[in-house]
């Protein structure tokens, strides 16, 4: 089962029998078998005729809307989808339940990104990055200590605050600077590539937390204040660094991603232009189809919202977090 992501402007998704064809002018060809797929993203100015959308909805393949630069207006879902035992466990959910749960998920995030971060310091020789990891290392250890949401989420900052600068230092691509992160809008390249990265992975986990009947507004390190999906938020951030980070340092390091090619600059930020977005989506379903263990790297994310319903479920289930060696 793969994702199709559409990102051609302009461009019409059609059906046929069982193949959804993607037509522009006079040109049309086959870009999915509909017993194959179980999502489509539509990004930007991309249209669907009906008859597309009652086909995909019929295989119960739900459809996203982004803009251009990633951002989720809405989903159509087939019918039958969610279910109310799964809404009314999580707001039934203990708070120290819920502290627990964001400790668990703070502690592999920050576990994983100084995987990440000591795979390449290894590789390019970084002076000082015996202190770096030491200092994730130790909030690692600290953030199973905290009693309150707050903490966490102060745990998670101050990690932040010493991961990313140093995975600027990791960065071999010319024209590529990053001291930090900055959203809406991105300032530069990288966080341009980055935004967008998290927003990819943020689309297809909403779909697999719809898909098993959860809320996704009901989080824990993160709440629906202003309609924020918390709960899928929290369960990307196992990912961040090890499927998102990871793909963005070999994209630029390798020079598959360009600083002067592939981003454009409008409304006061930095953002992947058509051709990036293309180059991203090609390496990001490329990783994603590749195995881990005994599946592929998507059915990685399938495990872990799989496993958060259950712990919602069952109180005495032991949630494992997805950690990288």
């Amino acid at each position: 089962m793969r994702t199709l992501y559409v990102v051609e402007q302009g461009a019409v998704l059609v059906v046929s029998a069982e193949q959804l064809h993607l037509r522009r002018g006079e040109q049309r060809r086959c870009v999915g078998q509909l017993p194959l797929l179980e999502a489509v993203m539509l990004l930007g100015m991309v249209q669907m005729t009906t008859q597309a959308v009652r086909a995909c909805l019929r295989h119960n393949i739900p459809l996203a809307y982004l803009s251009r630069s990633g951002w989720c207006y809405g989903r159509t879902l087939p019918v039958g989808w969610g279910s109310g035992v799964c809404y009314v466990a999580q707001r039934q959910t203990a708070l120290a339940w819920q502290v627990q749960m964001a400790a668990v998920m703070v502690r592999a995030k920050i576990r994983n990104s100084r995987t990440v971060l000591l795979r390449h310091y290894r590789r390019y020789g970084i002076i000082g990055a015996e202190r770096v990891i030491d200092s994730l290392q130790w909030l690692a250890e600290r953030v199973g200590r905290c009693q309150t949401l707050d903490q966490v989420r102060g745990m998670e900052g101050a990690a932040a605050a010493i991961y990313f600068p140093a995975l600027g230092e990791c960065l071999r691509g010319e024209g590529f600077v990053f001291v930090g992160r900055s959203r809406r809008p991105p300032a530069n390249p990288v966080n341009a590539l980055l935004s967008f990265g998290y927003q990819v992975l943020w689309n297809h986990v909403l779909l697999l937390v719809e898909l098993q009947g959860l809320d996704p507004r009901v989080g824990t390190l993160h709440t629906d204040h202003h309609g924020h999906l918390g709960l899928v938020s929290d369960l990307i951030e196992e990912f961040r660094a090890s499927l998102v980070d990871s793909l963005v340092l070999s994209l630029i390091n390798t020079k598959e991603v360009r600083a002067e090619r592939d981003f454009e600059y409008r409304n006061g930020g930095c953002f992947l232009n058509d051709g990036g977005k293309r180059i991203f989506l090609q390496a990001w379903i490329r990783r994603m189809e590749t195995k881990a263990g005994q599946g592929l790297r998507w059915e990685l994310l399938v495990q872990q919202v799989k496993q958060y319903r259950r712990a919602v479920l069952d109180m005495d289930y032991v949630y494992t977090p997805y950690q990288i060696d």
